[in-house]
C-alpha cells in the first residue's frame, strides 16, 4: 500500500512536521488525507485580510490546489472538518464554502474552537477518494469466478453398538 506526500504551490508550504496531504493509493482505490488549511495567500505567505466569507473563500481555494495536487477535485470529496472561531459566523462560511461542491454534499463535521494558527477565523480539512486502475493481474482475479456444481452431500453414518455401519455415498 503505497503512501506518498502531496504538496501543491497552490497553497500554503506546511511549516512544521506535517505534508500538505497523504495520498494511500490501493488497488483500484485512491485516498487523500489533507491538512487543514487557514486563509494564508501561497504567494505571501500571509493572512487574507477581510470577514469570514473572504477567509473561508481563500482556505477553500487553498484546498483545491492541494486536491488538485492529488489528481482530485472537489466532487472527490467524501468528509470535511470545519473549524471555526465563532460560530455565529457559521451562515456566512456556509455560504462560500456550498458553491464548492455539486450534487451531494460530503459528510461534515463543524467545530468551534478557541483560536486557530495565525489568527485565523476558519480552517478545513478534507477526505478524498477516487478510483483507480486496477493492475492487470489483479483485473483477472477480480473477474467472476466460474461456477462450479456443488457437491453431493454425503449421508451421515449410522452408528450400531458404537460401530460405523452403512456406505458413505
Amino acid at each position: 500500500m503505497p503512501i506518498r506526500s502531496v504538496a501543491s504551490d497552490r497553497a500554503p508550504r506546511a511549516i512544521g512536521p506535517y505534508s500538505q496531504a497523504q495520498l494511500v493509493e490501493h488497488p483500484g482505490l485512491a485516498i487523500l488525507c489533507c491538512a487543514g488549511q487557514i486563509a494564508l495567500d501561497p504567494a505571501t505567505g500571509e493572512m487574507v485580510a477581510g470577514d469570514i466569507r473572504a477567509q473561508t473563500e481563500r482556505v477553500m481555494q487553498n484546498v483545491e490546489g492541494v486536491l488538485e495536487a492529488g489528481g482530485m477535485t472537489f466532487a472527490n470529496v467524501v468528509k470535511t472538518t470545519v473549524f471555526l472561531v465563532d460560530l455565529s459566523e457559521f451562515a456566512a462560511m456556509n455560504e462560500v464554502y456550498g458553491q464548492r461542491f455539486q450534487g451531494a454534499f460530503p459528510a461534515r463535521s463543524t467545530v468551534q474552537v478557541a483560536a486557530l494558527p495565525r489568527g485565523a477565523r476558519v480552517e478545513v480539512e478534507v477526505m478524498a477518494v477516487r478510483e483507480t486502475a486496477v493492475p492487470g493481474e489483479l483485473q483477472v482475479a477480480a473477474r467472476k469466478a466460474p461456477s462450479r456444481r456443488p457437491r453431493k452431500a454425503r449421508r451421515p453414518l449410522r452408528l450400531v453398538r458404537g460401530k460405523p455401519r452403512g456406505k458413505r455415498s
